[in-house]
């Protein structure tokens, strides 16, 4: 009889994370292939988060539909930088963000039990106010993406909503999101190492 192989509890993530307490304001040059190993000298798969205001410069836009749209701004916002180095594939990095987004809800029912937080694709609403923003996109030698939220209302060119409406501490916020991508990312890479190849066994 052929012993089981079993493996052990995920290791430590190998995807770096980072939150740092210096404001940055982001125009979507930081999307970019080794900003963050430039900028936080982090070397590999790593997500950062930081504090500051958003003005997305129109020849930094990724998105064409928000080319000819009112903008993307806010005064006050947490952000998210994630760049992967495993395949710079754009539908791949789209279902990345995609569960960045629904963790971020995880997170925020967690810290906001009482505030009913509704994501729509990769986009996070609070009743009618649109709480976060969203784009992935691909280098030659990696995936990107850039996933914010709104600390404090003011300087959106749309109806917001923020954390500090659902009395959400930034930084609080930013550390447990961090925490749960990583994990989530380590228990990924422990799956697909567990499973063998159909007709493996025989």
């Amino acid at each position: 009889m052929q012993a089981s192989a079993e493996c052990p509890p995920a290791a430590p993530p190998n995807m770096l994370t980072h939150w740092s307490d210096e404001p940055i304001a982001y125009d979507g040059s930081q999307l970019r292939a080794h900003w963050v190993l430039t900028r936080f000298h982090l070397c590999g798969d790593a997500l950062v988060a930081f504090r500051g205001p958003c003005r997305v410069r129109n020849d930094e836009m990724a998105d064409l539909a928000d080319l000819d749209g009112p903008g993307i701004a806010g005064d006050d916002m947490v952000h998210f930088v994630w760049e992967s180095f495993a395949a710079p594939d754009l539908l791949l990095a789209v279902h990345r963000q995609r569960l960045l987004s629904a963790q971020a809800r995880e997170v925020l029912a967690d810290l906001a039990p009482h505030h009913v937080v509704r994501r729509d694709g990769d986009d996070l609403f609070v009743g009618a106010g649109k709480l976060s923003i969203s784009i992935a996109t691909v280098t030659p030698v990696s995936a990107l993406i850039h996933f914010a939220v709104n600390a404090t209302a003011g300087g959106a060119p749309v109806a917001t909503s923020d954390l500090q409406a659902l009395s959400v501490a930034p930084a609080a916020f930013a550390q447990a999101l961090l925490s749960r991508v990583a994990a989530e990312q380590a228990s990924i890479l422990t799956a697909r190492a567990k499973v063998r190849a159909k007709g493996e066994w025989r």
